[in-house]
């Protein structure tokens, strides 16, 4: 899909209702971050990165809010306690 600038790449990655996974294809590696950080998806492979293994895996929008696996996919799983106890006398 054609684009003029990278604003109109971004606008037009992100108008969609689903945001699962993005990908960049880029000589320029600043460039790919800067972009990486605007798209509106789960996850971002650049320039053909594979996907890591224990790497959160889940998407944005209609894709699924939420995370499975790496430590995000943990904290589904977890339940928070707090304990208070006295001061030392």
């Amino acid at each position: 899909m054609p684009f003029d600038t990278e604003e109109d790449a971004i606008e037009i990655a992100n108008d969609t209702s689903y945001g699962l996974v993005a990908y960049i294809q880029t000589r320029d590696p600043a460039r790919a971050e800067r972009v990486a950080s605007r798209l509106r998806a789960g996850m971002v492979h650049i320039n053909g990165a594979p996907l890591r293994y224990g790497s959160p895996f889940g998407g944005y929008k209609q894709s699924g809010n939420g995370r499975e696996g790496g430590k995000f996919g943990l904290e589904d799983f977890q339940e928070v306690k707090t304990i208070h106890r006295p001061d030392a006398a």
